[in-house]
Order: C-alpha cells, then structure tokens, then sequence
C-alpha cells in the first residue's frame, strides 16, 4: 500500500507558493563527508525547499565549430509486434535472480594508490539540436581505454541543481567506485558520462525559477538520445544498441532516468532510478506543482523485444520527499506486469550513501554476460 504521509497537509501548503513544496535535493557531493546512514527527523509536514547549491560556472567556451545543421527530430520508436526477446538476450543471466546489497564495503570508497581508476575527460563539448545550444558532458574512460575495442556505456543524470560534473569528476564517489570495484573483477570496462539534464541556452540558465527549470530538465531525456548518445557513439569506441546502453540517475535525475529508460527502450537497455521524484508518469502527489507534471502518460512496453533488459528503483527509508513516488512507480510497473526491482533501504537518507548503493547494485549487473 502507497505510504500518503504528508498528503492532505501538502494540499493545504500549496496554494500559497510551490516553492514551499519540498524539493527532491541537490545531487552534488557536497554532502560527501556527511555520516553513512546517519537518521533524518521523520517529517511530519512539508519542510521548505532545500537552498539550491551554488553552481560552478560553466567551462569556458572552446573554440566552437559550427552548429550540425538541424536535423528533423526523431520521434519515440513506434509499437511493433511482440516477438519475444532475441537470442543474444536469452542467453544472459537473470539480472532479477542476482543478489541486491544493502551496504557497500567501506573499501570501495576509499581511493587506493595501487588502483588505476581510469580517465576523466572534463568539460567535453556537444552540440545539441534538443536545446538548440552547446551542451557538456564529463566522460569516464575506464583503465587501460583501447580505441581498437569497444565498450558499453552507461549515462548519469544529476540531481536538481546539479551538473554534468557533479559525480563523474576526478576523485568523485563514482569514479572511486567503479575504479574498485573493476579492480575486484565485480563489474566491466565501460565508458561512463556524466550527463547535464539542462537542456535550453545555457545563457539563460541563471535567471530561471525552479520551476522554469523542471521542463529544461526534462528536455535531457530526448537530448540524451538524440544528441548526446550520437555524439559518445562517434567520438569514442563504443559498443551499440540497447543491451550495451545503461542509464542511472539520482533524485531528480532518477525521474529523467527512469522517463528516457522507457520512451527510447528501443536505445536504452538498463535503467537505475535512485529516489526518484513525482513526474516520470501521472502520480498523486504534490498535485498542483511543477513536481507532479508528468514526462509520460504511462509505462509502456513497445514490444518484448525492446523489454527492459533491467529496472532498478531505490529509495532510503528515511528519505524525507521520495519514498511515496518510487514505491508508486514500483506497484504501476508490477501492475502492467514489467519486471522490475525495487528495494526500499533502511537507514538510508537523500543522498550521497544512498547514489553510491544504488549504483554499487547497478555495475554489478550492467552488461554481464554471465553470473
């Protein structure tokens, strides 16, 4: 049963301002040195919206050649016949039948002088058709990056308020993470992006409104695929299709994750949404404000063949705005029968521990081949 605490007291706040409404936090590592799993006040009533963190500017402007010329946008892959799933996808492990962890091990955060961690290239520059601007990206190149092989990706979004260098920086968790755990043979080489969900002119990004910025934010579920994802693809050894693309996302992020997992499923095979907040589809919560407004109609599945190949929905029991909207997105999946997994944590806050969890989980599973 859908947790409804906070619900009718919501209602009573929002007529006066949808700023008193609480956001779903900023995904920065700012809080990197914060406690692990330290217990949040249970709220009873809305709290404020916590203070945006401050942005560092935007990377100087390289030397930009001229814009792509505008190409055409490409609509969401239409339904075709159910055939069931090919044959390469049959002969892979069972994502849903290996184990989820409900920590991780102190000494896959901490950085070792001993392990490469790969390559951050910082600061890449795109053209986006979507936002009709210059866009950036972080990208991770993982220990010993050969050009003649290629590689599976997987995409990161922020949080609300964040950046494309929020988590995938030099020394970030995730960096540290993955760099460990690919020392242990716990996951595969792979190229990771940190991806900016802003997607509009970047010179206008400064004077928006929160709530100016939720539909920027949404347009990087269609610049992930029509822009950027062509641009990796074309300027590093990459690995294509859908059983080679992941996608992740924190708070917000989680809710542009998990709407771009469904709309280009044809594109994306695996997605991990990490508390994500109201809006990926019709929800009924924080009705009347920009959090609600939904990206899709509803979850649906084109045909088995483009079936996500995994879901992973997470969410910390003392998180004090997501529970009710991951635990939501969950039933409606299980009710249309897409498979999905789906852990509420305890101990778990809004936050840093609970990203480092979710995507410990997730690159233990992403392009495996077997168990």
């Amino acid at each position: 049963m859908i947790r409804r605490r906070c619900f009718l007291k919501i209602l009573t706040v929002m007529a006066a301002s949808v700023l008193l409404l609480p956001s779903c936090g900023t995904a920065t590592e700012a809080a990197e040195g914060s406690t692990p799993n330290t217990a949040a006040t249970a709220a009873e009533e809305p709290a404020e919206a916590p203070a945006q963190t401050e942005e560092t500017e935007a990377p100087a402007q390289t030397e930009e050649t001229e814009a792509p010329a505008q190409t055409e946008e490409a609509e969401a892959p239409a339904q075709t016949e159910e055939t069931g799933a090919s044959e390469e996808e049959q002969a892979l492990p069972d994502l849903y039948a290996m184990e989820l962890y409900d920590d991780v091990p102190d000494e896959y955060l901490e950085w070792h002088d001993d392990v490469d961690y790969g390559t951050i290239e910082a600061d890449v520059q795109y053209y986006s058709e979507t936002a009709g601007d210059y866009k950036y990206c972080n990208v991770l190149l993982p220990p010993g990056y050969d050009p003649s092989q290629e590689y599976p990706v997987l995409y990161m979004f922020h949080g609300f308020g964040g950046r494309y260098d929020s988590h995938v920086h030099e020394g970030s968790i995730l960096q540290t993470l993955y760099g460990n755990m690919l020392r242990e043979g716990l996951t595969v080489p792979m190229i990771i992006v940190g991806a900016d969900m802003y997607t509009d002119l970047l010179s206008e990004k400064d004077g928006k409104t929160d709530a100016e910025m939720r539909p920027c934010y949404d347009k990087g579920v269609d610049d992930l695929a029509l822009d950027l994802m062509p641009f990796i693809e074309s300027h590093y050894s990459v690995k294509k299709g859908r059983l080679n693309t992941a996608v992740t996302g924190v708070s917000q992020g989680a809710t542009t994750a998990l709407a771009a997992g469904f709309k280009w499923q044809s594109k994306i095979g695996y997605t991990g949404s990490f508390a994500p907040c109201p809006g990926v589809i019709p929800t009924p919560f924080y009705e009347g404000s920009f959090w609600n407004w939904p990206i899709l109609d509803d979850f649906t599945i084109e045909s088995a063949q483009t079936m996500p190949r995994y879901i992973y929905l997470t969410v910390g029991t003392e998180d004090p705005w997501c529970i009710d909207s991951t635990a939501y997105y969950h039933e409606i999946l299980d009710e249309k029968g897409i498979p999905n997994e789906y852990r509420l944590v305890e101990g778990y806050e809004h936050g840093n521990d609970l990203w480092a969890l979710g995507h410990y989980n997730m690159l233990r599973k992403v392009f495996v081949s077997e168990e």
